[in-house]
């Protein structure tokens, strides 16, 4: 949020842009991460901007659009922290979102793991010590730490591969999806999509 009480960001960027293109005005809805699927089948809103993984699972229930950007895995400490290694996450508390892939990945290592709403939580709890570490989406994170907000540091997972970051919608929509890709298409090539990664990650992320 800024000083204006108006969300900002890339995601909230590239979804506004995407709607101007469209001819259309844009109203940015913040949900929790558990429910936003269900928001979007509900029809709360008409599109999920919001560093959404493409996975096979979600593509059952929803189409996508993109990717947007790629991503992938990332594990953070605290700056200083002992943990250093993946392995030694299997010995202390790991935080995750509630509902994002993340979370079944750590499961599936079997982690002590705390779940979340969203990255905000996960950034205080491991600022205040109730977490050693965080799985999340390295970007958003990324972030976070650019804008000076928390002194993180990176533990190195070799197993991690990109991940594409897709706008998620409703299945049966197919002029909504082919108007969506064409906007995101022509801002990639007019450079409007990289001044707008620029401007918020500091990069090219696609």
């Amino acid at each position: 949020m800024n000083e204006k009480n108006e969300v900002v960001g890339f995601d909230p960027a590239i979804g506004t842009e995407i709607a101007k293109r469209m001819g259309l005005k844009t109203e940015i809805i913040i949900t929790t991460w558990d429910g936003i699927t269900g928001g979007l089948l509900a029809s709360k809103y008409d599109a999920v901007v919001g560093s959404m993984s493409i996975t096979a699972e979600r593509d059952e229930v929803i189409d996508f659009v993109g990717p947007y950007y790629n991503t992938k895995r990332a594990i953070f400490t605290k700056a200083g922290s002992d943990v250093t290694t993946v392995a030694q996450l299997a010995d202390g508390k790991v935080g995750v979102t509630l509902g994002e892939t993340h979370e079944q990945w750590a499961r599936d290592q079997g982690y002590d793991i705390n779940t979340y709403k969203g990255l905000p939580e996960l950034l205080l709890e491991l600022e205040n010590g109730r977490v050693e570490a965080i799985v999340n989406d390295s970007i958003p994170v990324m972030l976070a730490m650019k804008a000076g907000q928390y002194d993180l540091a990176v533990v190195n997972d070799p197993t991690a591969e990109p991940i594409g970051a897709g706008i998620a919608i409703r299945e049966g929509n197919p002029d909504l999806a082919a108007a969506m890709q064409k906007a995101l298409d022509d801002m990639m090539a007019d450079g409007t999509y990289l001044a707008i990664a620029n401007e918020w990650v500091g990069g090219d992320i696609r």
